[in-house]
């Protein structure tokens, strides 16, 4: 199989390169450079650096030629900061690509697709009675992210749909997403503040083998909610801790109304910089809060995904996110593609 990747040279996109290679199929990635030093991009990645948002139609058909499927591990997440209306520019890089990629790539053959989505949207649908499409932006777009792929399966294309949660692992060379946390973390004094519930997560070796396997084995018209290891916040943070050099350090959990505070303030800066957020952090208390596990067993029986060492992939995220604030390391950001 050939396979063609957009955003082959991040995080996501690299490991699944990879992946895919290493399984005996081959891959055309196009991406926007610059490209950490030593980043373990697999050197058999026929790699077009370009940026596909403004690249006509002809341009990406010419591209996709002679492939038999796609990969869109591209787009936004809701840490990018945009004016308002926020919805208007999840649109523009994660639904409208998806459409126009799908359109074209049903045109040149393309067999088989993968969208990489969001956990978000899994939960958006098992509890409705939250509304979190009605108060938020961001899982709003991922849901239109997910009817605007679905509308393209079938007619020869089997499309799926991979709902990823947390994700740790590392690319060198290249600033992990979980420098945030690391750095509260270490202005905290003698203990961790944090909420109750948890999340669920998986490694970035783990997506690369649901890519993979979507592709492979995958059934069309699949939403797969991916996770694997369900953790309480405490649970993940005491694993931050360790690595951090901090084992002794306790969780404390802060009731759910200073959450809702802080999101009050946020939301107000938000406004005094004319940011529009993706998610209301007032609201999105309920979802912090709660247990957004997920049973691994479809990822494990459909897509072949493996157990993995999630203590190791948080732990190297640590470690460089550390030389990330200490500046021993020369990264690059995570960029939007």
């Amino acid at each position: 199989m050939k396979v063609y990747i957009i955003g082959g040279t991040g995080l996501l996109g690299s490991a699944s390169s990879s992946e895919l290679i290493k399984r005996g199929h081959r891959v055309r990635s196009v991406a926007l450079p610059p490209v950490p030093e030593n980043s373990g991009i697999p050197k058999e990645m026929e790699l077009v650096f370009g940026n596909y948002m403004t690249m006509n139609d002809d341009e990406i058909r010419e591209q996709m030629t002679g492939c038999d499927a796609l990969v869109f591990a591209a787009g936004v997440d809701e840490r990018v900061e945009f004016p308002a209306p926020v919805l208007d520019a999840y649109i523009k890089f994660n639904v409208t690509p998806v459409e126009r990629l799908l359109r074209i790539g049903k045109e040149t053959g393309i067999k088989r697709a993968v969208i990489m989505g969001s956990y978000f949207a899994h939960f958006a649908k098992k509890w409705p009675h939250m509304k979190l499409t009605e108060k938020h932006p961001y899982i709003k777009s991922r849901i239109l992210q997910e009817e605007a792929a679905l509308a393209f399966n079938g007619d020869g294309m089997d499309v799926m749909i991979l709902e990823l949660p947390y994700i740790f692992g590392t690319q060198p060379g290249r600033k992990p997403v979980w420098t945030f946390l690391v750095e509260a973390i270490r202005k905290m004094k003698g203990f961790t503040f944090y909420t109750k519930g948890g999340t669920t997560m998986v490694t970035v070796n783990q997506v690369a083998q649901a890519v993979a396997g979507a592709l492979e084995n995958g059934n069309g018209g699949t939403c797969y909610p991916v996770g694997w290891y369900n953790m309480t916040w405490k649970e993940m943070l005491a694993i931050f801790h360790k690595y951090m050099g901090l084992s002794d350090r306790k969780v404390i959990t802060i009731p759910s109304f200073l959450y809702r505070m802080a999101g009050k303030k946020i939301m107000k800066d938000f406004k005094a910089k004319n940011i529009d957020s993706g998610l209301d952090m007032v609201a999105f208390t309920k979802i912090q809060t709660s247990r957004t596990f997920i049973d691994r067993s479809l990822i494990e029986k459909e897509l072949g995904v493996l157990e993995d060492d999630v203590d190791v992939a948080i732990g190297s995220s640590v470690e460089l996110c550390l030389d990330a604030l200490d500046g021993t390391q020369k990264l690059i950001e995570m960029k939007a593609e």
